[in-house]
């Protein structure tokens, strides 16, 4: 009888168990998409100057029942920074991530920013692409002549020669005087 009791407790909890299990499963789990609605994924910033650096603003607008919060908006290099807005975002509101492009190297770029919202799975990828052009105010510039370029300090490496031996100057003997 005990084994029949303990057998069945087990059975139950074992149930119920598996019962638990499958239902967290069979909820569909939020995405980005189903959260948040970007105004677009991909901003152009055009051509930029070399050196001189651009942002661009993406809109993110809140499209659940609950209010939405980016955990973070991190670029995929060092040559972007981002900044996101940090409150909450209401239902319905929007809010704005800022992609700062650094544009050092000349040439077509593309960056990406992945973005993660709270309590959301997965991360959301948005990105800023341009082309980077030569100052054209640098080309106009006079070109640095030889008599105008700062002059390199040159150090020369001192190298030991061993001394010459010069024969000493015998000391001419005083003259004396004869009585």
């Amino acid at each position: 009888m005990k084994k029949l009791l303990l057998s069945l407790t087990a059975l139950a909890l074992t149930t119920g168990l598996f019962a638990q299990e499958a239902t967290t499963e069979a909820a569909p789990k939020k995405t980005a998409d189903d959260v948040a609605k970007f105004k677009s994924e991909t901003l152009e910033l055009g051509k930029l100057i070399q050196n001189n650096p651009s942002q661009g603003v993406f809109e993110v607008t809140n499209i659940s029942k609950e209010p939405l919060l980016i955990e973070q908006a991190n670029p995929t290099c060092g040559c972007t920074i981002s900044d996101y807005t940090k409150e909450p975002i209401a239902p319905g509101q929007s809010g704005t991530i800022k992609a700062t492009y650094n544009a050092k190297n000349i040439g077509m770029f593309e960056k990406h920013l992945t973005v993660k919202f709270a309590g959301i799975e997965g991360m959301k990828s948005i990105t800023i692409k341009g082309e980077v052009i030569a100052d054209p105010n640098a080309a106009s510039a006079p070109a640095a002549t030889p008599a105008t370029e700062p002059k390199k300090e040159v150090v020369a490496e001192k190298t030991a020669t061993p001394a010459k031996k010069v024969p000493a100057k015998k000391a001419a003997a005083p003259a004396t005087k004869k009585p």
